[in-house]
């Protein structure tokens, strides 16, 4: 009877620990935006990028992410290729702060319950949502609607990560960012009042923008438990 029961309770806390492996890190690296007002390269880092990261492994497959990045959307026309930008000479510089949670899955097992090292590419994705400062162009200048809006999107994340100690781990990602709105670059005004007179570009097209750096993570939680009879 108590080698049953001893077995039962050990199954269980194997159950409940190898779910108990968890990250926190840092992000660090750079951002820059894809959309009407500016250069339209898509991985272009131009400003700093860094926030707050933190995953809970529930499989050597998957795990569950959230993360926080703070950093300035700039776009400036006579960096563009295209002719018709650098006559219009429109740029702006607006701070966001992203909220996003999602899955990340890993191409390769990564299972941080053993010591050893190992490496995977990964890709993440999930919702987003960006709190910046509403802005439209007068006369070619940007001028503050003194709102603030939120921008939701779709993180499309592809990175690689390798264990390089017990508790240590390092990626590189690049993530793109659609968003479900135009007014992050104040193409289309959030003042209803303001679209008609005010608007620049495309209004059909939505805003992109895109995060490129480094991670680093402390894993820190319980191992499974092996019983031995």
């Amino acid at each position: 009877m108590r080698s049953i029961t001893v077995t039962v309770m050990c199954i269980l806390y194997f159950q409940v620990s190898q779910a108990q492996i968890y990250e926190l890190g840092i992000f660090a690296g750079g951002s820059n935006f894809i959309g009407d007002i500016g250069a339209t390269n898509y991985i272009s880092p131009n400003q700093l990028a860094i926030g707050g990261i933190a995953k809970w492994n529930r499989s050597p497959r998957h795990a569950w992410r959230i993360s926080v990045t703070y950093t300035d959307l700039t776009a400036d026309d006579a960096k563009s290729d295209d002719p018709r930008r650098k006559q219009r000479g429109y740029e702006f510089n607006a701070t966001i702060l992203e909220f996003s949670a999602g899955m990340e899955f890993n191409f390769f097992d990564f299972n941080l319950h053993i010591d050893e090292k190992m490496m995977t590419p990964y890709i993440y994705t999930g919702i987003t949502t960006a709190y910046h400062e509403n802005f439209y162009f007068n006369n070619g200048s940007s001028t503050s609607e003194e709102t603030k809006s939120w921008a939701y999107g779709i993180p499309l994340v592809l990175g690689i990560k390798a264990k390089l100690t017990e508790h240590l781990i390092f990626g590189l990602e690049v993530g793109a960012r659609y968003t479900f709105s135009d007014e992050l670059d104040g193409s289309k005004p959030d003042s209803e009042w303001l679209v008609d007179n005010n608007s620049v570009g495309n209004i059909n097209n939505n805003d992109w923008y895109t995060f490129t750096g480094i991670t680093v993570t402390y894993t820190f939680g319980r191992k499974p438990c092996y019983c031995n009879f």
